[in-house]
C-alpha cells in the first residue's frame, strides 16, 4: 500500500502545499513568453578616452604691485624695532643687515640722505664684524645713492673699494655684480641724478640710533 502512495505521488509530481488542488493543470504546456534580448554593453574601457594634449599656453601677463606708504611704514617700523633689539643685545652683525634693510626702504621711498646714512651705519659695523661680502654689497648700494645725489666721483670710489675687496678675497660673483653695478650707473647717470629726492626735515639720528 506505501508502495502504491509513493508511486502515485511521483507520477503526478503532486506539491507539497497543502492546497494542491488549486493547481490548473495546462497539459498543453503553453510556451513562456520571450522578451526580446538585452543589447549588449557599450565597451567603457579608460583604453577607449580620447585625451586632448594639445593644451594652448595661457595668455600671463605680469604685473608688478608697489607697496603703498601705509606697507612702508609698517616695514619700516618692524625693521627699527628689530635693529634696536639687536644692539641692545649687542647683536651687531644682525643689526648690521637692519641697516640695511631700512636703506633700501628709503630709497623706494627717494628718502636718499636717511638711506645714505643707515647705509654708513651698517658699512661701519660690517667692517667691524670682517664681514666682507655685507660690506661689498653695502658700498653698492651707497654708491648708487651717491649717483642719484649727482655725487659721481664718491659713486666711483665706492664701487672701486668695492672691488678691491671681492678681488681680494676671490670673490668673483660679487666682483661681476660691482661691475654690472658701475656700468649701471655709468649708462643711466643722467636718469639718476634727475632722480626727485625727498631729504629728511629733521632726521634726528640718536631718536633713530638702535643705542
Amino acid at each position: 500500500m506505501r508502495f502504491t502512495l509513493l508511486l502515485l505521488f511521483c507520477g503526478f509530481s503532486l506539491t507539497a502545499s497543502g492546497q494542491w488542488w488549486r493547481i490548473n493543470i495546462n497539459l498543453n504546456f503553453k510556451r513562456h513568453e520571450r522578451f526580446p534580448q538585452l543589447s549588449r554593453l557599450k565597451d567603457h574601457s579608460v583604453s577607449n578616452i580620447r585625451i586632448n594634449t594639445a593644451v594652448s599656453k595661457p595668455l600671463l601677463t605680469s604685473v608688478n604691485l608697489n607697496l603703498s606708504d601705509y606697507s612702508l611704514e609698517l616695514a619700516e617700523a618692524s625693521t627699527i624695532k628689530s635693529a634696536q633689539r639687536n644692539m641692545r643685545f649687542k647683536e651687531y652683525n644682525t643689526a648690521s643687515y637692519n641697516f640695511s634693510d631700512l636703506a633700501q626702504l628709503y630709497i623706494r621711498q627717494n628718502r636718499l640722505s636717511e638711506a645714505k646714512w643707515y647705509y654708513l651705519q651698517s658699512i661701519s659695523i660690517s667692517r667691524q664684524q670682517n664681514d666682507d661680502r655685507h660690506t661689498i654689497y653695502n658700498l653698492m648700494g651707497l654708491a648708487l645713492i651717491k649717483a642719484m645725489l649727482s655725487d659721481f666721483e664718491s659713486s666711483r670710489n665706492d664701487l672701486t673699494e668695492a672691488r678691491e675687496i671681492a678681488r681680494a678675497h676671490g670673490l668673483q660673483t660679487d666682483l661681476a655684480q660691482v661691475d654690472a653695478e658701475a656700468n649701471y650707473i655709468k649708462a643711466n647717470k643722467t636718469k639718476l641724478a634727475k632722480t626727485e629726492v625727498h631729504y629728511a626735515e629733521a632726521l634726528n639720528i640718536d631718536s633713530k640710533s638702535a643705542q
